[in-house]
């Protein structure tokens, strides 16, 4: 494996980290609801605060707040990378097919059996009758399907579908993108810039109608109005970069992007601080003039540039490979597939014990992880299982 897709391999790793980390938290912050929510009324707000602990800690709002500016931007432009390539190789119809097999399968297992087993504890915090075939009435009356994580595979999906589209449509359209991205290795400044505007047209018209954590959902098909858009243009920004060479350009191990990585990452702090400083305001009611648009501002530069930090930063520590890392990117996709259950259980049992909030996250954090990476690597010991995830059977 070359230097730059082991680099881009253990990004991928600390990216799922961060997604259990984040809904291993959440029960925690500061800013959560005084008492659990009613299952079954609306607007139905346990989907974004599903267990609501009295144990809290503030550092968790701004972790949270932090990894929902960037993470899924992350992913969805990490996403991208390998698209052209697939497509070049496969071929349309191929790579549509096992888009669907990988993804849409996936997305199937999860919505119908991993979901309802991951809410079903968040019904018994408030339910009268907290057996199984009670939470099944409830859950079946609901007016949408909860999708919980697996929205991202939908979305993931129809981006993938519109990639073999194009490919279809007009085959040398990536090696055209790819020119274009090709002087970012040289002036990744330049990259930012473009990709920080483009995101402002999609984005700033949305902003205005949608907050960035508010939620359209469509049955099971749940998204972020405002940031639907954004992802795209992440998305098909890596597919981009990705038809360009993963060894070369914004990409190259040595590029410019590696050794300014520390930069980069120092504009990635003041960029969140321009952004949670002037949201912080606005959601406590001050109504001064400007602060809705710095707090836009500082939205649409802090994604990009903690997106740019984290692949410089590892391009630029990346050496050699660690057979901890290399598991953990072996067994990211099922981790994603699969975390949530054990996060929204192990919350609800640590509901009532007596310990501090950075205590009962590190617990619900630690062990689902690991309780989730060692069902993926079971599961990878079926050939089903190891089809899903890309791997072949052990």
């Amino acid at each position: 494996m070359s230097r730059s897709s082991l680099a881009l391999s253990n990004l991928r790793g600390y990216a799922i980290v961060m997604v259990v980390a984040f809904h291993a938290f959440i029960a925690y912050l500061g800013s959560q609801p005084a008492s659990p929510l009613p299952f079954d009324e609306p607007p139905f707000g346990w989907r974004a605060n599903p267990i609501v602990d009295s144990a809290r800690w503030f550092g968790f709002d701004l972790f949270c707040a932090f990894q929902y500016i960037y993470l899924m931007h992350l992913l969805f432009f990490l996403s991208g990378l390998f698209v052209w390539p697939s497509l070049s190789r496969k071929g349309a119809r191929t790579f549509l097919y096992d888009r669907l097999v990988r993804i849409g399968v996936p997305f199937a297992v999860g919505l119908y059996v991993l979901m309802p087993l991951s809410y079903y504890p968040v019904y018994r915090v408030t339910a009268v009758d907290p057996s199984w075939s009670a939470f099944w009435s409830h859950w079946t009356a609901l007016p949408f399907w909860p999708s919980g994580p697996m929205w991202f595979l939908w979305v993931l999906l129809l981006f993938n579908v519109a990639a073999a589209a194009l490919f279809w449509l007009a085959p040398h359209a990536g090696e055209v993108l790819g020119r274009l991205s090709g002087n970012a290795g040289l002036y990744p400044g330049r990259f930012f810039l473009a990709l920080v505007s483009i995101s402002a047209v999609a984005y700033l018209p949305l902003s205005a109608v949608f907050a960035p954590w508010e939620w359209a959902q469509f049955g099971p098909f749940a998204l972020q109005p405002s940031l639907a858009p954004q992802y795209a243009i992440y998305f098909f920004a890596g597919l981009g970069i990705g038809a360009f060479g993963l060894e070369r350009g914004l990409l190259e191990p040595d590029g410019m992007l590696a050794q300014r990585c520390w930069r980069w990452l120092a504009g990635t702090g003041a960029a969140f601080l321009l952004w949670i400083v002037p949201t912080a305001l606005i959601v406590n009611g001050t109504s001064l003039p400007g602060l809705q648009i710095l707090a836009d501002l500082g939205f649409l530069l802090c994604a990009p540039s903690a997106c740019f930090a984290l692949v410089g930063l590892f391009l630029h520590t990346t050496r050699r490979h660690r057979p901890v890392l290399e598991s953990l990117a072996d067994n990211t996709y099922g981790i994603y597939l699969v975390h949530y259950v054990f996060v929204l259980w192990l919350q609800y049992f640590l509901l009532g014990v007596a310990l501090f909030a950075v205590a009962k996250a590190a617990i619900v954090f630690t062990g689902a992880l690991a309780l989730s990476w060692a069902t993926t690597a079971a599961v990878c010991h079926l050939p089903i299982g190891a089809r899903l995830m890309g791997r072949k059977p052990r």
